[in-house]
């Protein structure tokens, strides 16, 4: 690797060099969301689309697309919403090609997960998958020989020093760019390209690299475009009820993981109203049926007094909530002996005379200081970083100590002298890459030097898998990894990825190292949570199931499944005592034929009831318990903020009550006999009317859909009844 990188200010250039070091059979690996550096992705496509002889592999995941409009009427709302949102981002020419079904003979594209549904039915992408954990990818794409590693990084001066940082993507990077070298020591011939961005946030520890780590770097304004951002989602009472429970789960202490999306969302939420308005969270508990017993034994209703440690594969905007809420708050540190110090309560992360004689006693340090001790010491704050050693002695500020601490005249002089306040290099949080909307991206990016590094981005494999047992399973006591998944079989089984006739719906990612991390961390817990059904109307169906033909995780990696009704305990229980525990969290409509079809199995003993107290899991009670604090202020529709205005928050809520309407042909009768009979205030409505073009209706349809979208703003409370 060169010292310096080869400078490029052109995407083109820069792929006509690739293609001179590694020929035209290009197996190109780039970072799963944010990180792709779109411009020179879609060079190398082009370039090889303009080529036939070129054969470009692309392997991936998670490729970031603008949300398309499904209908006319959701064109009128998002268009708007979306030029705004993602302004100059530039879209990903291979996903084009893929939609429209037009992917050149030369091009293949892997990915090993798809943005959840986004590919259903799509052939190509169907067929290109490879299903493997997030920890293989490294090892996948090494065995798959890619060539050209791509990457978007921040760029920023250190010390007086040009640094890279990986920013968004430490995940698979940190892994594989150490295979790649000890490859490239045999001979075989591959460049790594990093395309700066100067809107990403610069991150550091682990994500911080010299220049020299990369063998081409793009740098051009031009490429600066919009940062793709997901918007905060919208949560439902349902999803805050399911996010509710997993939150009592937690045990104060110790260890949080959770994924993107209203699920994640919910358990932050209930997190930080457990923190910051306890008394209502517990009156909520009481409300919701919480069972204090499973509480009791894993985790808790009290606010977070020594708060939590995040070390989640997705660093989520959640967790960036709770760290300012003061939830997420516990740091770790990279060393056995303070870590394990830290947990035995032998020592605070205060800096004391007291920390300096059990350092000396346990065998840490020695009385008579070395150089590799005063290091040590400098390095995690216990000492200044000023502090020199010469001759046996502590040199700071114009004094000279002793440097012998079995001394206690010279021990009391460096502790009145060198002492430093706080142990430093703590991580409350790490995490394996960053998705999220984009005021997360500017709160990352104006974040002072001092609570940025404590957010500690680092590679999946040590992150997702115990890559240091001794000292990551004292880190992560107490961990709760929580997780979503689409169903969940009688035996214990999850559903997450993919349907029964092979359609994958998302992908495995880090799901089952996390549940399989669960079952080998001593206080730890797998959290899967799912939604008790799907659908609505005549197209309800549980997602409690009595099997399936795909399963992600396995029955005997059970543990604990959360639905809006509750907490089933998984762990250890024979097959009938889980069908019990399931059956008492399922939705009370679909109770009696799983309850038969396990007595038919003989899998459940035949004179087995259901206790009475678990048959009014119905959704109305759950959302009249939610609705009741929403109207005391909680449970807000978007707990994180939203990019949407007010205007867009009423018109969004009530054409998705429209969507379902048009789904349920006698209330939609019932709806527009009664949007044509029942007034509003048509001025207060003008601007509604206006945002979403029906102000002057042209045709019938659309005459129809200004009636029924101006009785839902009315029902909703946004409109005043005439």
């Amino acid at each position: 690797m060169p010292n310096t990188p080869r400078e490029f200010t052109d995407v083109e250039t820069c792929v006509d060099q690739a293609i001179a070091v590694v020929g035209k059979k290009i197996v190109l690996g780039a970072p799963l969301g944010l990180g792709k550096p779109n411009q020179l992705m879609n060079a190398f496509f082009r370039r090889a689309a303009a080529d036939p002889s070129i054969d470009l592999t692309i392997f991936t995941a998670l490729s970031l697309e603008k949300p398309k409009p499904a209908s006319d009427l959701e064109a009128r709302f998002l268009d708007p919403y979306l030029d705004r949102h993602f302004g100059s981002y530039v879209e990903l020419d291979y996903m084009k090609a893929i939609r429209a079904r037009a992917l050149p003979r030369n091009i293949t594209v892997h990915e090993f997960y798809f943005r959840a549904g986004s590919m259903k039915g799509v052939g190509s992408a169907q067929r290109a998958y490879i299903s493997t954990n997030y920890t293989f990818v490294a090892r996948d794409l090494l065995q798959r020989g890619v060539n050209v590693l791509v990457q978007l990084v921040a760029e920023r001066e250190v010390d007086g020093r040009p640094m890279l940082s990986l920013s968004s993507n430490t995940d698979v990077t940190l892994d594989i760019v150490p295979m790649l070298l000890e490859e490239r020591a045999k001979g075989r011939p591959f460049v790594t390209i990093a395309q700066i961005h100067r809107d990403l946030p610069f991150m550091l520890n682990r994500a911080m690299v010299e220049p020299a780590s990369f063998d081409f770097v793009v740098r051009n304004p031009d490429y600066d475009t919009t940062l793709f951002a997901t918007p905060n989602m919208s949560v439902d009472a349902l999803d805050f009820a399911i996010g509710f429970h997993a939150s009592t789960l937690l045990r104060d202490g110790g260890t949080l993981q959770i994924g993107i999306g209203s699920l994640g969302d919910a358990v932050v939420y209930g997190c930080q109203l457990r923190q910051t308005h306890n008394e209502i969270y517990r009156q909520i508990a009481a409300d919701l049926g919480v069972d204090g017993e499973m509480v009791a034994r894993h985790g808790g209703l009290g606010s977070f007094e020594k708060g939590l440690y995040g070390c989640s594969e997705m660093f989520v905007n959640g967790f960036l909530h709770l760290i300012n809420s003061g939830v997420v708050k516990r740091q770790v540190f990279d060393d056995l002996h303070l870590q394990r110090l830290l947990d035995d309560g032998r020592i605070s992360t205060v800096v004391d005379e007291a920390m300096l004689a059990t350092l000396v006693s346990e065998g840490v340090i020695g009385a008579d200081l070395t150089a590799a001790d005063v290091e040590y010491l400098r390095r995690w704050g216990i000492l200044r970083p000023s502090v020199r050693l010469e001759d046996g002695h502590l040199l700071i500020g114009g004094e000279c100590i002793p440097a012998r601490l079995g001394d206690a005249a010279s021990r009391a002089h460096v502790c009145r002298s060198a002492l430093g306040s706080e142990l430093a290099n703590g991580i409350v949080m790490h995490g394996g890459f960053f998705l999220g909307p984009q005021d997360f991206y500017e709160a990352l990016r104006s974040m002072p030097h001092e609570q940025a590094a404590r957010i500690g981005m680092d590679s999946v494999r040590r992150i997702n898998r115990l890559d240091d047992p001794p000292l990551q399973s004292l880190q992560r006591r107490h961990a709760r990894f929580i997780n979503s998944a689409m169903m969940v079989t009688l035996s214990g089984a999850a559903v997450s990825d993919a349907l029964e006739d092979g359609q994958v719906v998302s992908g495995v990612g880090g799901q089952y190292n996390f549940v399989a991390q669960a079952h080998e961390l001593a206080d730890a817990r797998s959290i899967i949570c799912i939604s008790a059904v799907r659908g609505s109307g005549s197209e309800v169906t549980s997602n409690i199931v009595p099997g399936y033909g795909h399963t992600t995780i396995p029955r005997h990696l059970r543990d604990i499944v959360v639905t809006e009704y509750g907490v089933a305990d998984l762990r250890g229980r024979s097959d009938e005592e889980i069908i019990r525990a399931l059956l008492d969290i399922a939705d009370s409509r679909f109770q009696d034929s799983l309850l038969e079809i396990a007595k038919e199995a003989g899998k459940i003993d035949a004179h087995y009831e259901i206790p009475k107290h678990r048959r009014n899991n119905r959704p109305e009670r759950v959302i009249a318990e939610i609705g009741r604090w929403r109207n005391k202020g909680f449970f807000p529709t978007f707990p994180l903020g939203t990019d949407f205005t007010d205007e867009e928050v009423a018109l969004g809520r009530s054409l998705k009550e429209m969507k379902a309407l048009m789904e349920d042909l006698p209330a939609l009768l019932r709806s527009l006999i009664r949007s044509f009979t029942h007034g509003v205030d048509e001025e207060h409505a003008a601007h509604f009317m206006e945002r979403i073009g029906l102000e002057h209706p042209h045709t019938a349809k659309e005459v129809v859909l200004r009636h029924l979208l101006l009785l839902e703003l009315e029902e909703n409370g946004y409109l005043r009844p005439l």
